[in-house]
């Protein structure tokens, strides 16, 4: 479960959206989600398709949509991209651990990285993972708000 004391503001929002939206649901479906309703947040979401089908590639992940705060601070450009695509993303990545880790148990994570893009500012990442589902079983997105933490200055 999500501990949101620890969370940082904008992503206690992104739960709460996400939550309000499943409604007596296990999961919203992508279909849920207004981006008019979280204009202030759109700069920190991600969108991932789930890939999956065990006779032609295992698991994998896409980065459909990118927000973008997000997209300035990384190290690339990685809109429409496989996260097995993307060396330090792959398995056994840590980021790829927490996606696998929400689409097996349909909940969402929250999770914090090290920082690894061009910015010298920023010390971790902070996310939350949640998934989605058109048909309320089986994970086929996931939403994603990210945000930053600040090194600590003297």
């Amino acid at each position: 479960m999500i501990d949101l004391p620890l969370a940082t503001p904008r992503l206690r929002d992104g739960y709460e959206y996400w939550n309000a939206k499943r409604g007596p649901r296990a999961m919203p479906a992508r279909a849920d989600l207004d981006p008019a309703e979280i204009k202030p947040l759109l700069p920190h979401v991600v969108l991932m398709d789930v890939l999956r089908d065990p006779q032609i590639d295992p698991l994998d992940f896409r980065y459909r949509l990118i927000g973008t705060a997000i997209d300035a601070h990384s190290s690339g450009r990685f809109t429409g991209l496989r996260m097995s695509e993307i060396a330090h993303q792959r398995p056994p990545s840590r980021l790829w651990s927490n996606f696998e880790w929400v689409v097996a148990a349909r909940q969402p994570k929250m999770n914090r990285v090290p920082y690894a893009g061009p910015h010298r500012d920023f010390l971790s990442v902070v996310d939350i993972v949640m998934p989605l589902s058109r048909d309320g079983e089986a994970v086929d997105m996931l939403f994603c708000v990210v945000d930053y933490v600040a090194r600590q200055t003297r």
